[in-house]
């Protein structure tokens, strides 16, 4: 009886230690919450002060039986693994939280990186040299749509020739019938004329040669003089002779040049006449006419014309004639 009131007593006086130390814990937690920042009171307990606490169910069980003892000491190992686990788990999620941040702000911290960098670059080139392709392009549009000769719709064939009586060089009476049979390519000019009727009549020579050895053609080259007074039939034989051996040259009265003139559609008149009137110019319409056999209008030609596409324009009329009519 003696030792359960020992024992009763000693309980006491611990029950009255423990509530006079909880009430002044709290009073000086209340007296520093005030100092010290909040965040230390999220901090887990450090093990001295575990112990402390697991130390006080063992005093108070000091007289009991071992196996509560035992179970005591269990619980407290226990209760140390948790204390320990959480203090590791929060270390591993506190260290996966920093890690996460790191990587967040590796991830953030650079706008520009090598592979944006090197993307920004190709695109840039790209751009440049699709813009100069299109520039070429368009230059090489521009340059043909000026030098192509295009070909407007045909309404019908032109009023274009007709008949005319005339001399050749060698001094025959020569009319449009001695032509028929023949494909031929006219053209207007005189004798004196300084450039433009050398280079057009040098052209012309060097078409029919390119278009008999291209497609077999043969044409027949005619000089047709807009200038009779001058260009008499000796004059004209020289004249003939420097660009081709088929070319033939005619001129004749100057109501018959008129006259074939104006059913050709051909513009010609003196200009800039001197004080004896045998120095001057004419000013002419500068066209070859090609002729079918029929000594037919087909085509005119114009000074755009170099001799490449005075050649493939002549070729292609002849086979477009030569091709069965529906």
């Amino acid at each position: 009886m003696a030792a359960v009131l020992s024992r009763t007593a000693s309980l006491r006086r611990a029950c009255r230690l423990f509530s006079s130390y909880s009430t002044s814990s709290r009073l000086t937690t209340l007296h520093l919450s005030n100092q010290i920042p909040k965040s230390h009171f999220h901090r887990p307990l450090p093990q001295s002060d575990l112990g402390s606490f697991t130390k006080l169910p063992r005093f108070l069980s000091t007289n009991a039986n071992p196996a509560a003892a035992n179970t005591t000491t269990q619980a407290d190992s226990a209760l140390k693994g948790s204390a320990s686990d959480a203090n590791s788990d929060q270390g591993k999620q506190s260290g996966d939280s920093n890690q996460s941040s790191e990587q967040g702000k590796s991830i953030r911290g650079g706008p520009i990186t090598w592979l944006s960098l090197l993307l920004l670059v190709a695109t840039g080139a790209g751009v440049v040299f699709y813009y100069d392709q299109e520039k070429k392009r368009h230059i090489e549009d521009i340059n043909t749509s000026s030098t192509a000769v295009k070909q407007g719709p045909s309404v019908g064939k032109a009023a274009i020739g007709g008949p005319f009586n005339l001399v050749d060089h060698d001094g025959k009476s020569v009319t449009e019938k001695d032509f028929k049979g023949k494909w031929s390519l006219i053209y207007f000019g005189f004798t004196h004329c300084p450039d433009i009727c050398p280079d057009e009549l040098q052209k012309l020579a060097a078409a029919i040669d390119k278009i008999k050895g291209k497609a077999g053609f043969e044409i027949v080259p005619v000089f047709i003089s807009v200038d009779p007074e001058r260009d008499t039939v000796e004059q004209v034989r020289e004249y003939v002779k420097e660009f081709h051996p088929k070319l033939i040259g005619l001129t004749g009265d100057p109501d018959e040049i008129k006259k074939a003139a104006r059913a050709y559609r051909v513009y010609y008149m003196k200009t800039d006449e001197g004080s004896d009137g045998s120095d001057y110019l004419v000013d002419h319409s500068i066209i070859m006419y090609l002729m079918d056999p029929n000594m037919e209008f087909v085509k005119f030609f114009g000074k755009n014309n170099d001799v490449d596409a005075l050649t493939d324009g002549i070729i292609n009329e002849i086979k477009q004639y030569k091709k069965p009519k529906a």
